[in-house]
């Protein structure tokens, strides 16, 4: 058997001509040969927030807080544990960025509710 008979490499395929007709405005676009899926991220991060006015650049950060790194977030100690088990099993680097579980509310929200208590409902006081 010649290897041309099972390794299959050939030319990008088309688009098809349903696909042509019915879809209205495409862009292809890609990084510069770093990483596709961040690169999307941050591209349509950039879409959000521009106006859509002008097809000038938007100010942004050049990367996340993350940036090329994935993130995990567990929920319990446990699946801390489970996590950074699996980062060492499969070889790779990991650091805590927030080390406490617990979810809390910035201090600025409103914690009282602006809905009065009736009857058969009263409000809560602490």
């Amino acid at each position: 058997m010649r290897a041309h008979e099972f390794i299959k490499e050939g030319k990008s395929g088309k688009m098809p001509k349903e696909l042509a007709h019915a879809a209205t405005t495409m862009v292809k676009f890609r990084d510069d040969g770093f990483d596709r899926a961040y690169s999307l991220n941050r591209a349509m991060m950039a879409a959000a927030i521009h106006d859509g006015k002008t097809d000038k650049a938007v100010e942004m950060p050049a990367s996340s807080f993350v940036d090329r790194f994935n993130t995990a977030h567990p929920y319990t100690d446990c699946e801390a544990n489970m996590v950074k088990g699996a980062i060492k099993t499969v070889g790779g680097q990991h650091k805590d960025i927030i080390k406490d579980p617990r979810s809390t509310e910035l201090p600025e929200i409103n914690k009282a509710s602006p809905v009065a208590g009736f009857a058969g409902y009263p409000r809560k006081r602490k």
